[in-house]
Order: structure tokens, then C-alpha cells, then sequence
């Protein structure tokens, strides 16, 4: 019996976010791809319908012990959804991590080497507990297993030319005129108008930590002239700025202490994490700190090596998962590589190693825009993945943008039209045949042929980045274009945003800088609040209206008292699945009813939240002379020019798709003056048509007299960039040189580019396409 006899996930009025009744049959056992622009249902059909549903159901299975201490889904909105197979969710979130999680220990693997350790290495320092970095028994006492220590940088905090008198503590809290800055310049044991450099080893001693037996010192603060007991400079930053949570403290002092301080390699363990047991036990004469500093490439070979008949097995099994990392185009990596350095795309593949040594079938896999961060080089070896997951049995649905992986879907689904409102309706279900002839936005973009741009802008001058050698960049010189576009490209870990948002950054500080970083979203996030403009309408209204400020916040005193401003009602119902309802008293509009009676302009503050960005920019024009802010049109007209103009002010960030997410971040940064933009794959989340989209904004930005520089994958970016610096030739060890540098136009015959191999035969295709 064929074991998928029910061969369709079903589901039927399907009402999720902006979904507008949809029904869908999706074949079990292929690979369903589905596309469409940002905001127009991908997600939502995928997500929070399928996955959900899925998620919810096999919690079920469980007893209700169990599922107390599950994460609780609400039951998604639609009439049926049936046939589900329970699903394993591979989304974009980021891995993060903090700084004791690594690759090792993400993926299991460095479990597997320390067993191999435990059993096989001499001399033994006992169990596999004995080389965990996480554990007491194995940690390095001196930094606790982070390999790291954080000192004060004395040079910075003392200026060796002037005396203590004449502020040789360039530390503020410390400095002269301060109370505690009082210490060093009134006390009798020192010559405080010698220069500090001169000091003799017992004076600077003295100075930094005090002298044998209890010192007194006067000092006049607010509660008058008293004694207190010496405290050395070096003791008292410590125990007031190092040996505590510096989170405790304000933002502003945090900023401050990090200016004085010094992180590097802990002195003990260099950097290494372990404890002097741990890093002398030898297999083959390697360490297990040399093991987990080696790439995945070098390190498959070294444990191949191993033929004990004990501790081959256990090698075995660590080279069999480190082959899938291999595999999917990341042997580059090391082990011990903190997960929170990872690119986006790394860290969305190396979810993806989890599942490929699984002999699960019948399973549902999901993945979002799992090509993210990918080189056209890598893509390819992503479709083998999501072939094999597909081939032993399971049902892999992807949301994707990437002409590539739709290419080998066995089924498309197409939503739209547009997004937002525009959204929500299923436009196409075929073949990626079918969807080149389709006539929807998908379509008609797969079907198009773009060239290389004809005539490039011409350089107004350089920004030079001279022998950087960050990460695995070998001493790289080179020259960015000022007053062009300029795509920096190359495969996984070939050294691109090391080059760009490592060295360039940091010699050209000034640069606008939008990163990959995620935003931070809530229930209480908005456009509004997030693009900065919500205070400035608070206060108009205020003005107009002789009310309190406060009153128009959601937050303060304006909010709904049954919902607290969140315009629904969560009831979390122990056991049973928890159920979300719009607040009766409010009707879901957050405020109180006595803040719609207050209007501007014949609007009350719920109406203006519930207004488009293009709505809300013809409001307040019309307001004239009432509303003169031009920093709030300004924002907005950045909304429009990343093409969200349907997105309402009030709308929870929460609710945006990872496309919008990113536009409206780059929104956020399109107001500030600056003349160098620096973007980190500006494309991750967008449709081609998005693509189109921001080109043109960026054409905006340089035609205005910026420069602008994006590290990107994208061919169409790199078609339509006035210059291209492509970096590699490979990644890790064997990338962090520039392979060319020039036009579009040259990059097509350039030799041992990867990128101009891909670009040379994406050209052809479309041409081939085309004709």
C-alpha cells in the first residue's frame, strides 16, 4: 500500500492574517514550492495554517502533563485543514546564540568528539564532561570557558603625559572634579603633579591598587568633607565596572565602560577554553582544541584517519554528520565558530544539517526562503538537499523566491496578487513550466531577460579599505568607487562581509550601515512606532485638542482598560489550546472611547493608525500650516520607497512577512543623512518584483549623490551595480583575496569567478528563454 493514501494536505477557507478563504490541495511526497511578493500570503498559507495545525495535532498525542510544558498553538483560522504528517520547521529566525554556543555544539558534533576524547586520548582526562567548555569539570577556571577575558585598557584610562592633578584619568567618573576622582588627587602618598609616566613601579602600583595597611584620603561630596579609605583605580573599576552585570546599568555608562575596555585572548587557555587537562590529552598528536579549530574539510580527513577498533566508530559517526555540513557548502566552518558570527544563510543550512542524517519518512518539512545568504554556486547543492529529503519520502514545502529552487519544484503555488490587503488569494498552481507562461507577477519575471547595465556611472573618487587581514581576509587592498553602486559578491564565507562591514566600516565609520540584524518586533510594535513618527502625532494631537499626549498612546493612558491597549484578548486555557478574540469593549482598536471622540482634521488617532502609509501621507499634507513636521513625511516617503505604502500605521510588526521586515528596517536608515550607504544583502525576503523595486531606490540614493555599497547574491543587483568586487576564489582558507574588480560588463569574461561563471550562464538561459 502506497503510504501516502491520502495524497493531498487539504485545507478550505483558509483566513489567516490576509488570506482571503483559500483552498488548496497540496500533493504529499513532492516538493511544493510557493512564491509571490512580500506580504502576499506565502507565509501565512504555509506557517501559520500549515505548520501550525500540524504542530498543534501532534501536541495532542501527548498526555496533558506533556503538553502543559509544550508551546501552546492556536488553532489557525480556516474551516478544514486535513491530512497532515507531523512537520519539522526549518524558518529564518536567527541561530543568535550566546557566546558559549559554537558549531560544535549546535550541531551535536562536538559532543561526538569529546566522547571520542574520553575514550581514545592520551592522557585521559576522564569523561566526556572533562572537555566541555560548559562544564565545570572541563572549563578553563581562569575566563570560565569563554576563551575570552575582558581588561581594562590602562592606556586609555591614563594618559602617561600629565599628572594626576592635571587629568591624567581620562576615565570621566574618575576624573578630576569628581568625588571619587578626589582619591587621586588629594592623596598625600603620591606626587599628584608628577606626570604619570614617570612614576616609579611601586608608585604606579600604589596608584592602580593601593599599598599595604588602610590609607586615608579626603574627599568633599555632597555630604561634606570626610576620610575614606584609599581605593586603588584598577581595584575600584573592577569592582564597580567588571565583577557585576554591566546590563544592570544605564545604556549610556555601558557605552562609556566599553570605550575603556580591552577583550582578547584569555591569558591562560589562549583563547582555547579548556582546562591544561583537557587541552594535553593527544589523539594522533592532535588536541581537541586543534581538532575543533580545523575546517570541516581538514578535520573529515583527520578522523578518517582513526582505525581503533573502539574509537573508529565514534570518529565514524562525528565524520558522517561533518560530510553533511561538507555537503551543503560549508566546509569552510570550524567547530569551535561562535554561532552568533554566522551569516544568515549559514546559520539557515546548518538547521538544515539536523534533518539530513534522519531516517524519518512520511514527514512534512518546511523551510523558509532557505536560499537566503546562498551564492547561485551553493543554491545548487541546496536543491540536492531538499531532492534527497523529498526522495526518501517526505513532503517538503518551501517558501522561496529564487528562480533556481522554484525550477525544480515538482508544484508551484503562486499567491497575490500584490501584498497586504492586495494579497491573500492563491493566482497559480502548476508546474514551473506552467508558471513561466502564467500571467502573474511570478511569472512574468521568470520570463524576462535582463542584461548588464550598458553605461555604468562613472567613480567621483575611492574609499580605500589598505591590508586588511580580519578573519580570512589576506591583506586585501582595495579601492570602493565613491557616487556609484557597487555590489561586492563571491560564494559562502569568501570574506565579503568581513570586507565590508568589518574593515570598510571601520575605516569609514561615517557609512550608513543596514545589516542583516533582525528587528525587534512585539504585539505593541507598529510602522508607526518603529519608523519614530508615533510621538510626533501623539503631540499634534495633543495640540489640537488641548488634551494630554499621553491619552493617544495605546501604551499610557489612552489604552482600552478590559484589553490594556492590545485590542484582543488572549485566554490561555490551561490544557487546552489557547484562544485569541477581538476585545469586545474597544472592537479591537486599543483605545478608550473617549480618545475616538478627540479628532484632527475630522480623524480620530484610530483612524489615522488605521491609514496606508500613501493615506497618511495626503492627511497630513492636507493639514498644512497645522503640521509642519517634515521629518514625519520624510519617513513615510521612505515607506514608499520601499514600496510599502500598504502597510497601515498601526499594523503589529509581528504580523509582517520576513520581506517586509527587511524593507521597512531599510525604511528606518533612508532619512538619516549620510553620503556612504553600506547594505548587508538588501534582497534576503524579496520577490523579483521587490527587487525591481529597491533597485530603483537605490538608484534614487546614488543619483542624489551617495555612494552605495551591497554585499549581494542576487544576479539581477550585480547586473544592475556600476561596479562589482568579487572575492574567493573559494571560501573559508581558500577565499579573502579579490578575483576581479570592474564592470557588470567585464565581469562576463572574467576567468576563476564563480560569480562570472553563473552570471554568464543565467544570461544565457534568460536569452535562451527569451527567444
Amino acid at each position: 500500500m502506497d503510504q501516502f493514501s491520502h495524497p493531498f494536505i487539504t485545507i478550505a477557507g483558509a483566513r489567516e492574517n490576509n488570506l482571503k478563504e483559500v483552498d488548496l490541495r497540496i500533493p504529499k511526497g513532492r516538493l511544493t514550492v510557493f512564491t509571490g511578493v512580500s506580504g502576499s500570503g506565502k507565509s501565512s498559507v504555509v506557517f501559520d495554517t500549515i505548520a501550525v495545525e500540524s504542530q498543534r495535532q501532534l501536541n495532542e498525542t501527548f498526555t496533558w502533563f506533556v503538553r502543559n510544558r509544550l508551546p501552546k498553538y492556536e488553532r489557525p483560522h480556516a474551516d478544514t485543514i486535513e491530512d497532515l504528517s507531523p512537520a519539522i520547521v526549518v524558518d529564518q529566525r536567527p541561530i543568535g546564540g550566546h557566546s558559549r554556543s559554537t558549531v560544535g555544539t549546535m550541531t551535536d558534533i562536538y559532543s561526538v568528539i569529546r566522547v571520542l576524547f574520553s575514550r581514545h586520548g592520551t592522557p585521559s582526562a576522564g569523561g566526556a564532561n572533562a572537555y566541555s567548555f560548559n562544564d565545570p569539570a572541563g572549563m578553563c577556571p581562569a575566563c570560565d570557558g569563554l576563551g575570552r577575558s575582558v581588561r581594562p585598557d590602562y592606556d586609555r584610562i591614563i594618559d602617561p603625559a600629565k599628572s594626576l592633578a592635571d587629568g591624567a584619568i581620562r576615565f570621566p567618573p574618575f576624573a578630576v572634579g569628581t568625588w571619587q576622582g578626589q582619591t587621586y588627587t588629594n592623596t598625600t602618598d603620591l606626587d599628584t603633579h608628577k606626570p604619570v609616566g614617570e612614576f616609579t613601579a611601586a608608585e604606579r602600583e600604589f596608584l592602580l591598587r593601593g599599598g599595604r595597611g588602610r590609607k586615608k584620603v579626603n574627599v568633599n561630596n555632597t555630604g561634606g568633607a570626610r576620610d575614606i579609605d584609599y581605593e586603588g583605580l584598577a581595584d575600584r573599576f573592577e569592582r564597580l565596572y567588571l565583577n557585576r552585570d554591566l546590563s544592570t546599568l544605564a545604556q549610556k555608562t555601558r557605552d562609556l565602560v566599553q570605550g575603556f575596555l580591552r577583550e582578547g585572548a584569555c591569558p591562560a587557555c589562549h583563547g582555547a577554553r579548556l582546562n591544561e587537562a583537557a587541552l594535553a590529552t593527544r589523539i594522533q598528536g592532535l588536541s581537541i582544541t586543534d581538532c575543533t579549530r580545523m575546517e570541516v574539510t581538514d578535520l573529515i580527513a583527520a578522523l578518517g584517519r582513526i582505525e581503533d577498533p573502539v574509537a573508529g566508530p565514534i570518529a565514524g559517526a562525528a565524520v558522517a554528520a561533518l560530510e553533511r555540513i561538507e555537503a551543503i557548502g560549508l566546509g569552510y566552518l570550524s567547530l569551535d565558530r561562535e554561532t552568533s558570527t554566522l551569516s544568515g544563510g549559514e546559520g539557515q543550512r546548518l538547521k538544515m544539517v539536523r534533518h539530513l542524517g534522519s531516517s524519518l519518512t512520511g514527514m512534512t518539512y518546511i523551510f523558509d526562503e532557505p536560499s537566503v545568504g546562498l551564492h547561485p554556486r551553493d543554491v545548487g547543492r541546496l536543491n540536492d538537499l531538499l531532492l534527497r529529503l523529498r526522495d526518501k519520502g517526505n513532503t517538503v514545502l518551501v517558501v522561496e523566491h529564487d528562480p533556481d529552487v522554484i525550477a525544480i519544484a515538482d508544484h508551484v503555488v503562486d499567491m497575490g496578487p500584490a501584498g497586504g490587503t492586495d494579497g491573500g488569494l492563491v493566482v497559480f498552481e502548476g508546474t514551473p513550466d506552467e508558471l513561466r507562461g502564467a500571467d502573474t507577477l511570478t511569472g512574468r519575471h521568470l520570463r524576462r531577460a535582463t542584461d548588464v547595465k550598458a553605461r555604468p556611472r562613472e567613480a567621483t573618487g575611492g574609499h580605500w579599505v589598505r591590508d586588511a587581514d580580519l578573519h580570512n581576509l589576506r591583506n586585501v587592498s582595495v579601492r570602493v568607487p565613491t557616487g556609484v553602486l557597487t555590489a561586492v559578491t563571491g560564494v559562502a564565507g569568501s570574506g565579503k562581509s568581513t570586507l565590508v562591514s568589518g574593515a570598510f566600516v571601520a575605516a569609514h565609520p561615517d557609512a550608513v550601515v543596514v545589516d542583516q540584524s533582525a528587528i525587534g518586533i512585539s504585539g505593541r510594535s507598529t510602522p508607526a512606532t518603529y519608523l519614530g513618527i508615533m510621538d510626533t502625532v501623539r503631540r499634534l494631537f495633543a495640540r489640537e485638542t488641548g488634551e494630554r499626549a499621553s491619552l493617544f498612546s495605546f501604551n499610557s493612558q489612552g489604552a482600552c482598560e478590559r484589553c490594556q491597549g492590545r485590542g484582543i484578548i488572549y485566554s490561555d486555557l490551561a490544557f487546552m489550546d489557547p484562544v485569541t478574540t477581538t476585545c469586545e469593549a474597544c472592537e479591537g482598536r486599543r483605545f478608550k472611547d473617549e480618545v475616538l471622540r478627540l479628532t484632527v482634521g475630522g480623524h480620530s488617532i484610530v483612524d489615522v493608525l488605521g491609514m496606508t502609509a500613501a493615506r497618511a501621507l495626503d492627511f497630513f499634507d492636507r493639514l498644512g500650516d497645522g503640521f509642519d513636521d517634515k521629518g514625519v513625511r520624510r519617513r513615510l516617503g521612505a515607506l514608499r520607497d520601499v514600496g510599502l505604502t500598504y502597510l497601515t500605521l498601526g499594523q503589529p510588526l509581528s504580523t509582517l512577512s520576513g520581506g517586509e521586515r527587511q524593507r521597512i528596517k531599510l525604511a528606518t536608515q533612508l532619512h538619516r543623512t549620510g553620503t556612504t550607504y553600506v547594505l548587508d544583502e538588501p534582497t534576503t525576503g524579496l520577490h523579483m518584483a521587490d527587487v525591481d523595486g529597491l533597485l530603483a531606490m537605490l538608484d534614487r540614493l546614488v543619483d542624489a549623490g551617495n555612494t552605495v555599497v551591497v554585499v549581494e547574491h542576487n544576479l539581477d543587483v550585480v547586473k544592475h551595480a556600476d561596479w562589482v568586487i568579487d572575492l574567493g576564489p573559494d571560501g573559508g582558507k581558500h577565499g579573502g583575496q579579490i578575483v576581479f574588480e570592474g564592470t557588470p560588463a567585464q565581469l562576463l569574461h572574467a576567468e576563476g569567478s564563480f560569480t562570472a561563471e553563473h552570471l554568464r550562464g543565467t544570461l544565457g538561459q534568460e536569452r535562451a528563454r527569451a527567444a
